[in-house]
Formats: C-alpha cells, structure tokens, sequence
C-alpha cells in the first residue's frame, strides 16, 4: 500500500511546505499524552497487541480507529490507533521487515510510537510520554 492509497485526498505539491509538520505535530501530541497512553495500554490490557501504533494525520485517513479528532478538538492533527499486526496485514510494514521494527520499537509505556502521515510520505516517530 502506497502512502498516499492512506490519503482519502489527492496530492497536491502545489504549495511547498514552509515548516517542518512536527513543528505543528508537538503541541498536540503534548495535549493528546494521557489519552494516547491510555489508549496504548488499552490495546495492550485487553491483548490486541503489544505493539500500539497512533497515527497522527491532518487528512481523512483509511487506517486504524479515530480516537482524538481535530475537527472535535480544535488542535491540527487527528489521532488515530492502531497495532503493528494492522501495518503488517497492509503491507505498511512489510513482512520480512517485521523483526527489525520490533527491535527497534521503543517502551511503549514511556514512548507513542506514532506514524506520521503527510501528502509527502509518512514516517515512524517515538514520543515520549509527557510524566507528570
């Protein structure tokens, strides 16, 4: 599956991007911490996975679950969970590359792994959770 396959929008490379989207990302995975946490451990607790995956988006979007969304909310990106199994079953992540995410897959009791999807591509960030 295709990065954009994810965007219910066509590209548009009309407009070049003056800043970095995780400028614009931070502030709402900051104000979205405890209910992605929440979430993460959720998925965990009730054994869907051990490998939760947010997936943080300014489109509509054809993956996982919207649990936190911009429009609702106020803030500019929409979150939406979902679990390594998931990435696997759509060929986001491809099979034989499986074990290297694994090793490479953060605490996700002190780290969101989220999946950032931009009409340029989409890419695998750790954040960590903010402690209070």
């Amino acid at each position: 599956m295709e990065p954009e396959e994810l965007l219910n929008e066509e590209k548009n490379n009309e407009l070049p991007k003056k800043e970095s989207p995780l400028v614009s990302l931070e502030p709402d995975l900051k104000f979205f911490n405890e209910s992605i946490r929440e979430v993460a451990i959720e998925i965990m607790v009730e054994g869907l996975s051990n490998y939760p995956i947010f997936i943080a988006h300014q489109h509509d979007l054809k993956l996982g679950e919207l649990i936190l969304d911009r429009r609702d909310l106020h803030t500019e990106w929409s979150i939406h969970a979902s679990t390594m199994e998931e990435f696997l079953e759509k060929g986001i992540i491809k099979e034989i590359l499986k074990d290297r995410f694994i090793s490479s897959y953060k605490n996700p009791n002190d780290f969101m792994c989220v999946f950032v999807v931009v009409p340029e591509g989409a890419n695998f960030i750790y954040y960590p959770y903010v402690k209070e």
